[in-house]
């Protein structure tokens, strides 16, 4: 068994850092290190060979066992859990075996980003002696490009815990939490057993679950309203089991607003697939099976012919691009099921024709799928529908039914709609799309989206007794269809069809013009980088700048410092790629929680508040030398700032200050560049006025300012639900440092977490930031909610959120106002 395996993209989107993962659970590592993705595509692909371990019914996650024995969970989204499934559909199932690519989950990646927190995906390595070496971070890329490696570490591996021995202790407790336990119970299950060495099982029926281990209780399944059964063996068997019970009667400490709103179920009535409003004339979809012989000519000929039969039509799915692709990678595993090849070899050797077993499985299959009650699983029905009338056509040798030929401006309705028969029609033609049946997360929901076709399903039988040609409006986003509708309703219809055309164009539009509230206020929307890769997809993006360089990217995972020349080179490259835009370089900011093998330090119990950022470098000025020198003679003075991590106050400030203006000298850099200070302290930020006297800037960073304002480390599970940057304590914090830079004539900016959330935007308006630093995927939503208020109203809720108890309450009040 090799010790290491390669990994790639499980998604075609931007490359981040599990740093960026708004939930403290992954990013400050409590279920392991590794990496996540903010995907553009809703499929879910194996970053390597493994097999499935496991994956809920709700199918928001999946388990991976690597062929090195690690285990990598892939959790999509945030706060997915409590979708209950909508939106998701599985690919596969727990025992399966997958390849790199291999498509694992398919969602609706509209749906789900209107429902969930965010749609950023962690992946992380759930279970120890593992160690990642990443590429480099904070860019977009393909699903299926390399990303790094991850490699068995033995000797890490070697302290595994010993069977414990001595007193036994059990209790019953009933789980009350509306998601049950998924990624963000199962974490905090882990850490609070840390303090105890008794062994720890959970029980809910005839299922059993390690409860050290956080894969294993994912695979558990357990639910709200199950009762679980808690059972510890060792000297603090009963402590352990009493910390894990007050874990569970405390739902598990989440909080109000862990659970998004659920999205309607679909029960009743059309049910929106794929967004978008449309105006036609009904055409039916009407469909007939072929007709088959029972009985064979022999069972090794039948046997031959289908699998002749099945591998033809597996070949001809080669080819397809974007999400037919996608859909063509599902229906390749399904032609080669083992169950379904069971079900109709069985068939086969009881006499009857290949086309009559091969309908005989897929019929029994659905059957089954049906029985689930399962509404995800409900909608596989189709696929398999469509594979069985490929299959069978291709064993009769006749000719699969040709797609129908659309009038302009079709609306199409059918008691399904299969993916063969979509890709066959033409969209020119084809204006909306509604179903009798169907669901939607379908396979065709999906192209539909893709293709902007808008949808409906789960209608109702009546829809297929509309005559061809009656005049409709089809509203997928109302969920509503107006059959024959009279002229005043198709006028308004007209008229809210050409105004959503305008707007979506509008906002298109809009993203590449620099922002501005809605009475003119200017505000600059930067995009924070770490790469060549990243400025290219800010600039796309629409960014105006970037308002943070992360340059220790050029220092980490190499045995020496780069050289002035090397990191010339790079700051260089970005800086051509922003065009005139400015460019924000953060000096390195390493340290004890950074370790570089050429900047050896002794050990430090906290590293959070030790040797790192401005602090290193002043201890290192060699370091800070040679970097600055890069920056001016890589970066053009008129675009050129540069800004300084983890300063306190002003004696942090004044010795690059100094330093700087040496630098400028040596290099006959005669132009003054502008040198700012990143507020990331408590201290900084109630000093900001003074600081802001002399500095030429200031930019916060929430993730630390708000894990020091808040005393809650952000590596400890225990406190991990108290670390939210929308706190009235860390606002008030950044009202302060508006305040200072304002009256000391300065500009105040932020470049971290917060600013990429567009609740956000209109606070940190109000509170005096006028420059938002967001993560380039982020920047266009950024700038359509600076848009959307006025500098008053952003004041007006500002100070709402100050005076607020909570953080719950000031997201409350975000939400509230952008409705």
């Amino acid at each position: 068994m090799s010790d290491t395996v390669t990994l790639v993209s499980p998604f075609a989107g931007w490359l981040a850092p599990l740093d960026e993962v708004p939930d403290a659970v992954f990013a400050e590592r409590m279920m392991g290190d590794g990496f996540a993705v903010d995907p553009v595509e809703g499929v879910l692909r194996a970053p390597a060979t493994g097999e499935v371990i496991s994956i809920p019914a709700s199918a928001h996650a999946v388990t991976l066992r690597l062929d090195n024995g690690a285990e990598l969970l892939l959790h999509i989204g945030l706060e997915t859990v409590a979708l209950n499934g909508q939106g998701f559909a599985a690919r596969v199932a727990p025992g399966a075996r997958v390849a790199a690519g291999d498509a694992l989950i398919a969602f609706d990646l509209d749906e789900v980003a209107l429902a969930a927190r965010a749609l950023i995906t962690p992946v992380v390595v759930a279970n120890q002696g593992y160690a990642l070496a990443l590429e480099p971070l904070g860019r977009m890329v393909e699903a299926g490009a390399p990303i790094g490696r991850v490699v068995r570490n033995e000797h890490e591996g070697a302290t595994a815990r010993e069977p414990s021995s001595g007193a036994t202790a059990e209790r019953n407790v009933r789980i009350m939490a509306a998601n049950g336990i998924h990624a963000r119970p199962a974490a905090r299950i882990v850490a609070a057993l840390k303090p105890f060495v008794a062994d720890v099982a959970l029980h809910v029926g005839d299922r059993s679950a390690n409860a050290r281990s956080t894969v294993a209780m994912l695979g558990l399944g357990a639910g709200k309203d199950d009762a679980v059964r808690i059972v510890a063996r060792g000297n603090d068997a009963q402590a352990a089991v009493d910390a894990v019970a007050e874990l569970v009667l405390a739902n598990f400490h989440e909080t109000a607003h862990a659970s998004p709103p659920r999205p309607p179920a679909p029960a009743t009535g059309p049910v929106r697939a794929a967004p978008g409003l449309a105006i036609g004339q009904a055409f039916q979809l009407r469909g007939v099976d072929l007709e088959v012989p029972a009985d064979g000519k022999g069972a090794a000929a039948e046997q031959a012919a289908l699998s002749g039969a099945l591998a033809a039509i597996a070949a001809g799915l080669d080819g397809a691009h974007g999400p037919a692709a996608e859909i063509a990678e599902a229906h390749r595993a399904l032609l080669a099921d083992p169950e379904l090849a069971a079900i109709a070899a069985r068939h086969v050797a009881e006499g009857r024709s290949a086309a009559f077993a091969w309908r005989a499985a897929t019929a029994e299959a659905a059957a089954a799928l049906r029985a689930t009650g399962d509404p995800l699983l409900i909608e596989r029905v189709a696929d398999l529908t469509d594979l069985e009338r490929q299959v069978i056509a291709r064993l009769l040798g006749v000719t699969a039914p040709a797609a129908p030929i659309l009038p302009k401006g079709a609306i199409l309705f059918g008691e399904d709609l299969l993916p063969s028969q979509f890709l066959g029609l033409d969209v020119t033609r084809l204006v909306g799309i509604c179903t009798a049946q169907g669901g939607p997360t379908s396979h065709v929901a999906i192209l539909a989206a893709s293709a902007g076709v808008p949808m409906l399903v789960a209608a109702g039988e009546g829809v297929l007794a509309i005559a061809d040609g009656t005049p409709v409006i089809l509203d997928a986003d109302a969920g509503t269809l107006a059959i024959a509708p009279d002229a005043d309703a198709l006028a308004a219809a007209s008229v809210r069809l050409a105004a959503l055309r305008e707007r979506r164009a509008r906002e298109l539009a809009a993203a590449h013009a620099p922002a501005h509230t809605a009475d003119g206020m200017r505000i600059e929307v930067f995009a924070n980088l770490g790469s060549v890769a990243d400025a290219a997809a800010a600039v796309g993006a629409g960014a105006e700048g970037c308002g943070l360089l992360r340059t220790e990217f050029l220092f980490l995972d190499r045995e020496t410092a780069p050289s002035e020349e090397e990191q010339r080179e790079t700051y260089s490259a970005i800086a051509a790629t922003l065009g005139e835009r400015p460019l924000i370089v953060r000096t390195l900011d390493i340290g004890g929680d950074k370790p570089v093998p050429y900047l050896p330090m002794d050990g430090e119990e906290n590293p959070a508040l030790g040797l790192r950022g401005v602090r290193l470098t002043l201890a290192r000025p060699d370091l800070m030398r040679v970097q600055l020198r890069a920056i001016l003679r890589a970066v053009p003075a008129a675009q050129c700032r540069i800004m300084l991590p983890m300063v306190a106050d002003l004696g942090d400030y004044r010795p690059v200050r100094a330093l700087l203006d040496e630098v400028r000298a040596e290099l006959g850099v005669a132009e003054a560049v502008p040198l700012g200070v990143m507020i990331e302290t408590p201290a900084a930020a109630l000093l900001a006025g003074q600081i802001a006297r002399e500095a030429d800037f200031l930019s916060i960073g929430t993730n630390d300012l708000t894990q020091y304002t808040l005393a809650a480390d952000r590596g400890n599970a225990a406190v991990s639900q108290r670390i939210d940057a929308m706190h009235p304590a860390v606002l008030r914090l950044v009202r302060e440092v508006g305040r200072g830079a304002a009256e000391a004539g300065r500009w105040a900016g932020m470049c971290g977490g917060l600013a990429s959330d567009p609740f956000a935007a209109p606070i940190l308006i109000g509170l005096g930031i006028t420059e938002l630093s967001a993560t380039p995927a982020q920047v266009p939503a950024v700038k359509a909610a600076v848009a959307r208020f006025d500098s008053a109203a952003c004041a007006a809720l500002a100070a709402r959120a100050c005076d607020a108890q909570s953080a719950d309450e000031v997201r409350a009040l975000a939400m509230e106002a952008s409705a």
